[in-house]
């Protein structure tokens, strides 16, 4: 892809206009997946946890007009900061990629009233959503009512491996909202139940689909590894007096890995974490 294509594709987004670089990257990165996963003119997609449809634009512009990306997530209009994700849906609804978009949020796909015809669609996108479910019973049961909408599964979740020893501190922050999180019935978390890429082979087999493709794509110059180092330490003070009341001692154990996060970063750069894709028929 181009630059010519990058600039339409982002010129659909709304963080573009206040984080233009911020979003290119994203963007660039979403590029890399569509271009593994090799999405076709003319394809039929549903992507489940489309957010604020960072892939979905990417995914849009490439199956060209005569393609459709249905869009569902879970979250609420209002979610998401500093653009909501209701917002940003709007934003792409309404700009040149919308005409081959439709997204739908506050959508459970569990939910025994969401239903699509079955080979409705040539492919099924989960991009970067698999941590934000309640647990891995949750992702089976999506990936086994999914796999009678569509032909082919396309998957991307951050790699728990670390490739990289500046990657140690997007995972440790990652690892520390993963425990607390256990404990949480409800929760807005960007991590809320952590898949390695063995879980997520797993669990695909597990659902019925056979998987016939792998990939690691990296992407180093993503800010998520610091999104996530920063909401750990804004966050954690809080955490941890919710946890005294459960276990004083899980709660000393995040209070030292907390310090090992602070003393990493003081010395070292932040890498992001790699992305684990593959494709399931």
């Amino acid at each position: 892809m181009n630059n010519e294509d990058l600039d339409t594709i982002l010129g659909c987004m709304a963080t573009s206009v206040n984080m233009p670089h911020m979003q290119r990257i994203q963007t660039k990165h979403r590029v890399k997946l569509a271009e593994f996963w090799d999405i076709k003119k003319g394809s039929r997609i549903l992507e489940i946890g489309c957010g604020q449809g960072d892939t979905t634009a990417v995914l849009a512009y490439m199956v060209g007009q005569d393609g459709f990306v249905q869009g569902i997530d879970i979250a609420s209009p209002s979610y998401g900061a500093p653009i909501t994700v209701g917002d940003s849906v709007d934003y792409l609804k309404n700009s040149t990629l919308g005409n081959q978009i439709k997204i739908d949020l506050e959508v459970d796909v569990l939910s025994p009233s969401v239903e699509f015809e079955d080979g409705s669609f040539d492919m099924i996108i989960l991009s970067h959503c698999s941590w934000y479910l309640k647990s891995s019973e949750e992702l089976l049961g999506i990936l086994k009512k999914a796999r009678k909408w569509g032909k082919k599964l396309c998957f991307a979740e951050w790699d728990t491996n670390l490739h990289l020893k500046d990657q140690y501190p997007h995972l440790l922050a990652v690892l520390i909202q993963s425990q607390y999180e256990c404990f949480k019935e409800n929760s807005i978390s960007n991590v809320r139940t952590l898949f390695t890429p063995k879980d997520i082979k797993e669990i695909v087999i597990a659902s019925g689909w056979n998987i016939t493709n792998e990939n690691l794509i990296h992407s180093p110059s993503l800010h998520d590894g610091k999104w996530e180092i920063d909401m750990v330490l804004h966050n954690y003070p809080i955490e941890l007096e919710n946890l005294k009341a459960t276990s004083n001692k899980l709660a000393d154990l995040i209070k030292s890995e907390v310090d090992l996060l602070k003393h990493y970063i003081k010395e070292n750069d932040i890498e992001p974490l790699s992305t684990f894709a593959l494709i399931a028929e």
